[in-house]
């Protein structure tokens, strides 16, 4: 796998564009070379007992603000905002398939976008944490490769119910599942290549 290969993929992949919803956000997917072949941005949230994703691995992104000019532009602020990293340089290569989520205890459709970035070797090695993300994580897309990577995830909320997650780090903590992990599952589709939870979605 190389960044050539993906920038060639996402251009042939026409994305699916879902109606706009009451509740919309948006992340970036970054993605940079490395001696270990690409690599992206994860970053883990910071545990707070009002946010629904509190703790979790991400890719850096939010909510859309009325001020925004379009998703696009929301995943950029965002990315500038949680983790420092100006994506103004940066080669869009592509966007992936939307999603859906709810907003917690609200039951309200939210629709989320994903947008691919390349940047340059090196960059994101001083970024800037704000309060949101605690601790960020450049991970080789190989590991998604890796089936020994792949564990049942418990979210402690409902830890009667196990969801398909891929370990990134420490395994108490970096556990890559959900809203992420179905975007990586769209990302490794589109690459045509395997994905090593696929038969554990």
């Amino acid at each position: 796998m190389s960044i050539g290969d993906i920038r060639r993929r996402l251009a042939a992949h026409e994305p699916t564009i879902l109606p706009s919803a009451a509740f919309e956000a948006s992340v970036a997917m970054v993605l940079r070379p490395s001696t270990a072949g690409p690599e992206a941005l994860f970053i883990e949230r910071s545990k707070k007992p009002q946010d629904p994703w509190s703790g979790q691995m991400a890719f850096p992104g939010g909510r859309h603000d009325e001020t925004d000019r379009d998703l696009r532009h929301t995943a950029e602020r965002e990315t500038v905002e949680e983790v420092g990293l100006s994506l103004e340089g940066a080669r869009l290569i592509g966007r992936l398939d939307d999603q859906t989520g709810q907003r917690a205890g609200q039951g309200r459709q939210l629709r989320i976008a994903a947008f691919v970035y390349e940047v340059g070797d090196g960059t994101g090695n001083d970024l800037v944490l704000n309060y949101e993300v605690a601790e960020t994580l450049w991970v080789p897309l190989a590991w998604f490769e890796d089936p020994e990577r792949v564990v049942d995830y418990r979210h402690p909320p409902y830890p009667e119910v196990s969801f398909p997650g891929v370990v990134v780090g420490d395994p108490r903590r970096h556990i890559v599942w959900g809203l992420t992990f179905r975007f990586l599952v769209a990302f490794f589709e589109i690459l045509q290549r395997p994905f090593a939870a696929n038969g554990r979605r």
